[in-house]
């Protein structure tokens, strides 16, 4: 007895009787073996099959006339009975049973015989063909997500460990693999004379070999960008590297750049990537150079195009899988949505967060991610200054609506900023108790918690120090005589809770500066690094000065 299974071939195994029926009834059928009969290969479009398939008993093959290859092989072997295993419509098997050693024929009670043990067995062995390929698709699943794991250590380790510490600019990057591994990477590339190259790339394909094309790529681009200055003179040393070794109907999109710190000046060449967005002062704009895709065909050339990031103004590079993440009902995030987002949203790593926020509320929660995601970007941060007059740069500039609880958001936007410029854990807390209650003094008493005045937030760094900057509506409203917190006068209900806020704030920081420009007050708060100074600053009261 032998199964049938989906494949483009199929195979009976012929079967001989032992024992004559007539002196040992079930014997006969129950003990037949086909250790002396060869399998025979029966092809997709064999005539054969269909026979079986809607034969209602056991088939006399010696009798049955087909130009079937398959019945004139089973007829060779000795087969004479052939009997249709048939499960919910499916033939899945056949029992072959050759001559009978009693050289008689098979009569009906045989014939019976055959089709009742034919119509008990064939439930028995679908079961047992369903469990070898649950059994093989086990094997299958193990074997594929081995190649996953293999696919994501390789572009994990090719990934950069580190982003470049670049004075005057912020270096985020943001990379998530879809569950099907596809090709996508990055890189950070130091040059000589300061210049940095950046890189971003698409390998077609998914898995093991789109991992070892992209490993491949990034090493031969990484060797090429040391030898050579011009982004297109790389492309084109790398193209023709890759095309004798690319496999078939693979190729690579890359797009890469240099930058030149001091001035802003960013040169790139583009390989069929997706193109960059940049965002300036009066919106977002394309940055456009044409170039085919790597590896596709030699003696290509790759045109330069070159645009330069003033303070304030920032870049995105980024992976067909944001554009191309579909909503439940099929639509796609688009290269419109991402260049408005780039237009709106402020620059840096809080861009990428933003993109991917819109990009969560636009597959849905319980999405699955089809692409791998990547983004990085170059911000260029704005030259500013602090109330006193020192140089800064300013990090970030964000808004948080005037609502109770949102000096939360405010505290934690703040904290994620600062805690990368390396102040101590317990400066940074006491920061952060700062910054929470002056945004919510801010939305309180300067806005009314009106939800149409939102307080404005700044970051800046400059002289191994932060500086928070808190800005209400509140200008016309401030007291121009506050009064000092007085413990005692409180306890005793002389004295009512406004002042207390403010005077935490100021004992929270190494510095607490406010300044009223008509309409907009502003509340400085302001943070060493490396701690404070040697000589403890003071804050001058009514009764003295109070050290903070």
């Amino acid at each position: 007895m032998t199964a049938l299974t989906g494949s483009l071939r199929r195979r009976l195994f012929g079967r001989s009787a032992d024992q004559d029926r007539a002196e040992v009834p079930v014997a006969d059928l129950a003990t037949v073996t086909g250790d002396d009969v060869a399998p025979v290969d029966i092809a997709p479009n064999d005539p054969l099959l269909a026979y079986l398939q809607s034969a209602s008993g056991a088939v006399d093959v010696t009798a049955l006339e087909l130009d079937s290859p398959a019945l004139a092989a089973l007829k060779e072997t000795g087969v004479r009975l052939a009997v249709p295993l048939v499960s919910q419509g499916e033939l899945i098997g056949v029992l072959n049973l050759g001559p009978r050693r009693s050289e008689q024929e098979y009569s009906s009670d045989d014939r019976k015989l055959l089709e009742n043990l034919a119509a008990q067995a064939a439930p028995a062995l679908r079961v047992g063909q369903l469990v070898r390929e649950q059994q093989a698709e086990a094997a299958t699943r193990q074997r594929f997500e081995q190649e996953l794991e293999v696919a994501r250590l390789i572009q994990q380790n090719f990934l950069p460990k580190q982003l470049p510490d670049l004075p005057g600019w912020q270096v985020s990057a943001y990379y998530r693999p879809a569950r099907e591994v596809g090709g996508d990477f990055y890189d950070v590339i130091p040059l000589p004379g300061g210049r940095v190259g950046f890189v971003i790339g698409d390998v077609t394909d998914k898995g093991v070999p789109a991992a070892l094309v992209m490993a491949a790529t990034r090493s031969v681009l990484r060797a090429s960008a040391q030898r050579l200055v011009e982004p297109g003179a790389v492309l084109e040393l790398v193209n023709e590297h890759l095309v004798p070794d690319m496999p078939e109907k693979m190729f690579v999109t890359c797009l890469y750049g240099v930058l030149e710190p001091e001035t802003g000046r960013f040169r790139f060449a583009n390989a069929g990537h997706d193109l960059p967005y940049v965002k300036t002062g009066g919106g977002s704009a394309e940055l456009r150079a044409r170039g085919m895709p790597l590896g596709l065909m030699p003696g290509m050339t790759y045109e330069e195009s070159e645009t330069v990031l003033a303070p304030g103004e920032s870049l995105l590079l980024h992976s067909d899988g944001v554009v191309e993440a579909h909503s439940p009902d099929g639509a796609m995030f688009g290269f419109p949505r991402l260049k408005e987002a780039v237009a709106t949203y402020p620059g840096g790593g809080e861009l990428i967060d933003r993109v991917l926020d819109d990009l969560h509320e636009h597959t849905g929660p319980d999405a699955e991610q089809e692409d791998d995601i990547t983004m990085m970007t170059l911000a260029r941060t704005a030259r500013g200054s602090s109330s006193d007059g020192d140089p800064t740069a300013q990090l970030v500039e964000f808004e948080v609506p005037s609502a109770e609880g949102n000096e939360r958001l405010a505290l934690a936007r703040v904290s994620a900023i600062v805690g990368d410029l390396g102040m101590a854990p317990e400066r940074l807390r006491r920061l952060e108790t700062a910054v929470g209650e002056a945004t919510m003094n801010a939305m309180e008493h300067g806005n009314r918690y009106d939800p149409e005045l939102p307080v404005v937030v700044r970051v800046l760094t400059g002289h191994d120090r932060v500086t928070v900057q808190i800005v209400d509506h509140g200008g016309g409203l401030t007291d121009p005589t506050p009064v000092e917190p007085d413990l005692d006068a409180k306890l005793n209900g002389l004295q009512s809770p406004r002042g207390w806020g403010l005077f935490l704030i100021k004992n929270m920081v190494d510095d607490a500066r406010e300044t009223v420009d008509g309409r907009d007050h502003t509340l400085e708060l302001v943070m060493h690094l490396g701690g404070p100074a040697e000589q403890a600053e003071t804050a001058s009261t009514e009764d003295g000065e109070v050290p903070r």
